[in-house]
């Protein structure tokens, strides 16, 4: 077993190589036993879905078959994006749920996302999974648990349009182009909209676990181009981005500029906030400084943490917080939903708000105040390391506080320095050996300075 593939926030690696049939058996009966665990009870029902890719199906039968050797009860619901297993967890009387997928990864990798009851798997719960599966023998009855197909989609579907369905009596709707980037999220989110009666240019919205046209991941700006290029010859209004398992999306304008999505985020709770005053916001620290600001000037209280979709959901519901966002296009809204990040009803509220106030997208994010910012910068580097890694980054930054003008240090996940002219983040994945940074300045001469600096003493910090 591959201790690797255990993650922060899921399970991925690569099929045939880090996970297979037999992992996926054992990994089962470690969820099953995990289940009996924490329930104090025998035997269970998950609910387990799964995306487009190859080996999924694969993966969901030899699944299926540990879960029953645990005499845990299967609901299969298919083929679906992520929000909607998610979705069964509120609408089925299950135990918890499993949903296969690699998300944006290439077609080679795999993966599973857990939940016990409603809440989503991470960290020490993730690795308390491997730990079971370690002592596991390979084999094992199958025994006699039930496993039954409910067609869950379309129970989500049906939610979708009782509540958006007003938006049919809109005449001026924008035109819409939406990219499925062929996972499991553009069929879905493309058939709501015609219900609703936009006019919607579908790229990509078939599955295929190839990704025959290009990568599943819409928060890079390369796979944004047939967008760009569709919403240009047809003159439509916005373009809308799915993510291989449609938890995270990407929007590009008119002009074909990008709105990303920490603007998103502003750009909701400034709309939620004028109905609810005071509404607490989560976002990561890898946000812009401008929509911290802007959003307190708008009536929301901003709440500054650690990236991880996993990680902001538990502090969404610590903080009693009705929205989160991270820059990487997660964005969960608890305002007339579950609060979980589902890319398909994000796309349906950024519609909404065009549809019913005629927001102009583009004159909304110009005006913002001007800022400069790199996108994010990834230096291997060992996991090992990473930690004394961290430790010298911010110690030679109390060291050079006054040379780079920082006012302020937060150590929420990793570090983040503020200046009166920028900020700056060093922090370590959890996905991968690598340390982050982001900055942004008001100028890019400042730009650059600070993120050269920046670099180059983390470059000598991982050599030493």
């Amino acid at each position: 077993m591959q201790r690797g593939v255990f993650r922060e926030y899921d399970i991925r690696g690569i099929w045939g190589r880090d996970i297979d049939r037999d992992f996926c058996f054992l990994l089962g009966r470690a969820f099953g036993i995990y289940l009996k665990e924490n329930l104090k009870k025998i035997g269970g029902v998950v609910s387990v879905g799964y995306d487009a890719r190859l080996s999924s199906k694969d993966a969901f039968e030899a699944l299926r078959d540990g879960l029953s050797c645990e005499n845990v009860g299967v609901v299969d619901i298919g083929l679906v994006p992520t929000p909607v297993q998610y979705f069964s967890l509120f609408r089925m009387d299950v135990d918890g749920g499993i949903m296969i997928t690699a998300s944006h990864n290439p077609k080679e990798y795999n993966g599973f996302k857990l939940s016990l009851k409603k809440e989503t798997l991470f960290g020490k719960e993730i690795q308390r999974i491997a730990d079971i599966m370690e002592k596991l023998s390979p084999t094992c009855d199958i025994r006699s648990a039930k496993t039954q197909k409910m067609d869950v989609l379309s129970e989500y579907k049906g939610f979708m349009l009782e509540q958006f369905g007003y938006l049919k009596d809109y005449k001026n709707k924008p035109a819409i182009a939406l990219d499925g980037g062929n996972g499991t999220a553009g069929f879905v989110g493309y058939e709501i909209f015609k219900e609703l009666g936009y006019e919607v240019e579908g790229l990509f919205i078939e599955p295929d676990g190839n990704f025959p046209n290009h990568h599943p991941d819409p928060t890079v700006e390369k796979n944004l181009t047939d967008l760009r290029r569709v919403i240009e010859e047809k003159n439509l209004d916005v373009g809308i981005g799915y993510d291989g398992d449609g938890d995270r999306i990407g929007v590009v304008l008119k002009d074909g500029s990008i709105l990303w999505g920490d603007q998103l985020l502003l750009l909701f709770a400034q709309h939620i906030a004028k109905k609810k005053p005071g509404i607490k916001v989560v976002a990561d620290v890898k946000c812009s400084d401008v929509v911290f600001q802007k959003m307190k000037e708008r009536g929301a209280e901003p709440i500054m943490y650690k990236t991880g979709h996993s990680l902001i959901k538990s502090k969404m519901k610590q903080e009693g917080a009705v929205l989160a966002g991270e820059m990487s296009g997660h964005i969960f809204i608890g305002d007339r939903y579950f609060g979980y990040d589902d890319a398909i009803y994000v796309s349906l509220r950024l519609v909404e708000i065009l549809t019913v106030e005629g927001v102009d997208l583009i004159k909304w994010r110009d005006s913002l105040p001007k800022v400069y910012n790199t996108p994010e910068i990834r230096i291997d580097c060992p996991d090992s390391k990473k930690k004394e890694a961290i430790d010298k980054v911010r110690a030679y930054l109390n060291r050079n506080k006054d040379e780079i003008g920082i006012v302020e240090v937060n150590t929420i996940d990793g570090v983040r320095f503020k200046t009166d002219y920028g900020w700056g983040l060093v922090r370590s994945s959890n996905t991968q050996p690598v340390l982050v940074l982001r900055f942004e300045a008001d100028s890019e001469d400042r730009l650059n300075w600070l993120k050269d600096k920046i670099i180059g003493a983390v470059e000598r910090i991982i050599n030493e």
